[in-house]
Formats: C-alpha cells, structure tokens, sequence
C-alpha cells in the first residue's frame, strides 16, 4: 500500500528527530505550491550529522518503499534536498 503524502512527510520528521536535527518544521503548502504538497525543513550541526539525518530519511522511507526522485546538494555543502514527488525534504547546517 503506497503512503498518503502526510504520511511521508510525518516519517521523514521523525527520521530527522531520530538523529536529534534542530528547527524541525512540516509545512503544509498544499494551498501555495504547484510542485509539492509539503515540505519538511531541518538543521543539523556538523556535516556528519547532516549525512546521517540524510541517511536516516532515506533508510526510513526506503523502509516504506518510498524513494527519492531527485537529490541535490551535499554535506558538505550545507544543504541537501531530497525530493519524494509531494514531498521535499531540505536539510540545513
């Protein structure tokens, strides 16, 4: 049985919960997006926290059998977006 979009986007919070990420905001842009219906916004604090929130978003949703579509940036970077169609997950240092 494939997810509801609220469903995804409520996992992928608490994958970043699990790994302790900081301002972990659900937004619903149902009313103002056309490419998405949510969007899940977090911060972690170094860069091997920020792979391992990444890495827990996706193993959890992987779980579920939700992949991402499309990623971009790093960890490195300080930003990494994980795009699951409906719902984008962005993760912030």
């Amino acid at each position: 049985m494939r997810l509801k979009a609220i469903e995804v986007a409520r996992k992928a919070v608490e994958a970043c919960s699990e790994k302790q990420a900081t301002n972990i905001v659900l937004l619903d842009a149902q009313e103002v997006c056309s490419f998405a219906d949510y969007f899940v916004i977090c911060s972690g604090e170094s860069t091997p926290q920020l792979k391992a929130i990444i890495e827990e978003v996706e193993k959890t949703l992987k779980a579920k059998g939700v992949v991402p579509g499309h990623h971009e940036g790093t960890a490195d970077s300080g930003w990494m977006l994980l795009d699951y169609g409906d719902v984008i997950v962005h993760i912030f240092a």
